[in-house]
């Protein structure tokens, strides 16, 4: 064989060498990625566990400790879990309410399984949020990003992360099933604008984040519609947005400031305005008012005498508020979501009253809710 013929076969051989080496190669850094993504695994698959990789070293395990006593007055300790994410390198912890609302003590334990001790900062009862705070090293801390609870659309990902019957940092899915909800608080105030999931949220999921397929947090998870008390794929969470306007003052004051009028009125209905002889066929009856409060200062009166309806005894011959600033208003609920998204406390308003078929207008300096 020449010894062209000898260069042009090493030529070959080494080409094709260097093309298996490359493809080799090429294979290689396939297969890693292929096994660091995850074997078969479908795209929303994949989001799932970055958004659970991403998100579950900030979500934690709150323990409260509240002390009871037997018949023989002999303190009895009683424990209850929930869970919270931090917000910050702070140390800063949102929860919920009623996760900590009666705790005498607070633990908190982290992905590391450490537990620490967590002093309340703040809390609203009103729309069922509360900031605890622990003193770990920075290195210890993971704090969870905010979203924007207004972008949201019914149907996008929904991701819960908890501890729900005390599972530390469990995950589950679903989607955003509807917004604009109303709960009632335990304070008896409405919560507003409350996201519903059908990512199940089970006892011990309260206070966690619901998160968007990003990472960020959209609602704090609250409750759970149930007749059986385990999900049913009825879950309710606060916006985040609320959250994000709160978290400074629970933070700087350790409560929220609501506007208060300091009335409890009955909400008028064209059935109730038939069987009372009202003039109106909507508003709110006044039927007591607190004494030396806001509406009470004004001139503002409750009911004088009760009266049968069926089977409801209502108070009758009280003012008739019928708007606000110029709004007519429907129920004791409008009224407060009125107040709580336009007004301050300190701040004047305008209340258009019917006392004895007279119309006339007051003007009312808005309080401070009291505490609960």
């Amino acid at each position: 064989m020449s010894d062209n013929r000898h260069i042009l076969v090493r030529r070959t051989a080494l080409t094709a060498l260097l093309a298996v080496g490359c493809l080799t190669g090429w294979t290689d850094a396939l297969a890693e990625k292929t096994q660091a993504d995850g074997p078969g695994l479908s795209p929303e698959e994949q989001i799932v566990i970055s958004v659970y990789k991403r998100a579950s070293p900030g979500v934690v395990h709150i323990t409260s400790t509240a002390l009871a006593y037997d018949v023989f007055f002999n303190p009895v300790p009683q424990k209850g879990a929930g869970s919270g994410f931090v917000v910050d390198d702070r140390g800063y912890i949102l929860t919920n309410n009623h996760v900590v609302e009666e705790a005498d003590s607070l633990e908190v334990t982290l992905p590391d399984k450490s537990k620490v001790a967590a002093k309340l900062i703040g809390r609203d009862p009103s729309n069922d949020l509360a900031v605890i705070k622990i003193s770990v090293p920075k290195e210890k801390l993971f704090p969870v990003k905010m979203g924007n609870s207004d972008a949201l659309q019914v149907g996008q990902m929904a991701i819960a992360i908890g501890n729900p019957f005390g599972l530390d940092r469990t995950v589950t899915r679903g989607v955003v099933s509807s917004m604009g909800r109303t709960l009632r608080s335990e304070s008896g105030r409405q919560i507003r604008g409350v996201i519903q999931t059908d990512a199940p949220i089970n006892p011990g999921n309260s206070g966690g984040p619901l998160l968007n397929s990003h990472g960020e947090v959209i609602g704090i998870n609250s409750a759970i519609y149930t007749p059986s008390g385990g999900s049913v794929g009825i879950g309710f969470a606060i916006p985040v947005n609320t959250a994000k306007r709160l978290l400074p003052q629970l933070i700087a004051k350790g409560r929220v400031s609501h506007p208060w009028l300091g009335v409890a009125g009955l909400d008028i209905t064209p059935e109730l305005a038939g069987a009372l002889k009202l003039p109106v066929r909507q508003g709110i009856v006044v039927m007591q008012v607190s004494p030396k409060g806001p509406v009470d200062r004004a001139g503002i009166r409750g009911s004088t005498k009760k009266a049968r309806i069926g089977n409801m005894l209502v108070g009758v011959g009280g003012d008739i508020i019928v708007a606000v600033e110029g709004r007519k208003v429907t129920s004791i609920d409008d009224l407060t979501a009125f107040l709580d998204g336009e007004r301050k406390a300190g701040d004047q308003v305008k209340i258009d009253l019917l006392r004895d078929g007279r119309s006339f207008t007051v003007s009312v300096r808005l309080g401070e809710l009291p505490e609960a």
